[in-house]
């Protein structure tokens, strides 16, 4: 109990959005209300997803948007020196699934007074939906990351300190049963909006259920589409079912954090790249060279130029920040909301189902997915048009189409980056030469598991390790068949 309280502490303590929630005293986990943790669950999320710290997500150099300038192992796949495997077990399990348990405890155990009776049900199933949704985004990033990972004993780490690893795929089965029944929970009646839920702990949607309904539903697309290679049939039921409820239409139903001006509280990139004073990052020359074959109109958004021209850093080497592009205006702004779940990506993997499963309407969903990217980061129709001029779809090699321009669309989600090019096998990337031994040459298709895990847990770790066929960074996920 001790150590749940100083974690809770912590993180209460470290956001100062939480504080209309916050009871008189926010440093116990005794009287917190559920929202103040849902506020923190949500930004240290959205710090992990979109934080460029190489101590921590390191995939803008993986999917060779970015390079580095000075210090270059993260680029040549040197992650274990920092343990980045720890603290993304820590930022996700502790920082975010952790805090979402204990919200889920507090709700579950709240005794309504005698003016909340009558809305308490509709609402608590709301408030639970809603952290289930959340849980359910969490593990599947960790899935994807890991493969195998602590799952059906990783909610109680009181009663298993050290939890015994499941099969990635019986997971994901699981997170779309699980997606699924959270939807459902999401009141459907015709007062949506006086069942508000969390109306100030939750950053995403302000606790708005039919926002909810459509993150759900694109959430429930994106786990199908994950699966596509492994379980083609689960995953065409899946899909056309998220499609049919309603997924993301409009970056109006974006999924984001809304990162304030001032410490703590700002973008994570800001964090790293102005505030910071550091000079670490420029553009990879893989990408700006890409951009610059077609005239890409979204490089004003994604780079500065140098000497008016857009230029890459090669991949594995250092450089002078000086000499290269570095990222766009929208890196050096505080309150760049934080991405978690968009219209584009939701677009891409439309495009992507129905180029498996529906082919007819394949060119449509792609141009979509390639324009909503373009007016994303400020361009035109007219420019999305001439693009696709230069890049049209492939009905013959769908996922080279489909692969290289979710790459370039998920500049600023590279996790997201880093699915589609795992699962669809484009663009063609090359690890540097000076990329470190364990990475085989090859672009790292895993993370290894922590350190720590090897060290505490290390029965479990084992059995995980040849569950999946080795902790590397060369072993392919169950869903990464090709």
């Amino acid at each position: 109990m001790k150590k749940i309280i100083a974690i809770l502490a912590i993180g209460l303590s470290m956001t100062a959005c939480v504080n209309e929630d916050a009871n008189t005293d926010p440093n116990s986990a005794y009287t917190t209300v559920p929202g103040s943790l849902i506020t923190y669950a949500q930004k240290e999320l959205s710090d992990y997803v979109n934080t460029p710290s190489v101590n921590e997500n390191n995939f803008r150099l993986t999917m060779q948007y970015w390079q580095e300038t000075t210090y270059v192992n993260e680029s040549n796949y040197d992650f274990t020196n920092r343990n980045v495997s720890n603290q993304i077990y820590s930022d996700n399990y502790v920082n975010v699934l952790k805090n979402l348990n204990k919200a889920k405890e507090i709700i579950n155990a709240y005794a309504p007074t005698a003016s909340e009776l009558a809305d308490w049900p509709v609402n608590k199933k709301n408030q639970l939906a809603i952290i289930e949704i959340m849980q359910v985004y969490t593990y599947q990033l960790l899935v994807d990351t890991f493969g195998n990972i602590p799952y059906t004993q990783a909610a109680d780490l009181n009663k298993y300190p050290l939890p015994a690893y499941d099969d990635g795929a019986t997971i994901y089965q699981d997170l779309i049963t699980r997606i699924t029944a959270a939807t459902a929970n999401l009141t459907n009646v015709a007062e949506d909006h006086d069942f508000p839920s969390f109306t100030k702990g939750d950053k995403y949607y302000n606790g708005d259920i039919p926002s909810w309904r459509i993150f759900a539903n694109s959430l429930k697309l994106k786990l199908a589409i994950g699966i596509a290679d492994s379980n083609p049939s689960l995953a065409q039921t899946t899909a056309n079912a998220a499609i049919a409820a309603g997924v993301m239409t409009s970056p109006a139903n974006n999924g984001h954090f809304p990162y304030l001006p001032d410490s703590p509280n700002y973008n994570p990139l800001y964090e790293n790249l102005e505030a910071s004073g550091r000079e670490d990052f420029v553009g990879g020359k893989t990408l700006v060279d890409y951009m610059n074959a077609s005239s890409d109109p979204r490089r004003p958004g994604y780079f500065t130029t140098k000497g008016g021209q857009y230029i890459g850093l090669p991949i594995g080497e250092g450089g002078e920040f000086a000499d290269y592009s570095h990222a766009g205006d929208y890196a050096y702004t505080p309150d760049t909301p934080g991405n978690i779940l968009t219209y584009t990506e939701v677009a891409f993997y439309v495009a992507e189902a129905n180029a498996r499963w529906n082919t007819a309407a394949a060119p449509a969903a792609y141009t979509a997915a390639v324009t909503a990217s373009i007016l994303e980061w400020g361009g035109s129709a007219a420019d999305a048009t001439a693009y696709l001029a230069t890049k049209p779809y492939d009905a013959v090699n769908w996922k080279k189409s489909i692969g290289e321009q979710a790459w370039v669309a998920m500049y600023n989600q590279a996790l997201t980056g880093w699915n589609f090019w795992r699962r669809l096998d484009f663009p063609v990337l090359l690890a540097p030469p000076t990329a470190i031994n364990n990475a085989g040459g090859k672009v790292p298709v895993r993370m290894t598991y922590p350190v720590l895990e090897q060290q505490t847990n290390s029965t479990n770790w084992k059995a995980a390790s040849t569950a999946i066929g080795g902790d590397l960074l060369t072993t392919k996920l169950f869903w990464d068949k090709f």
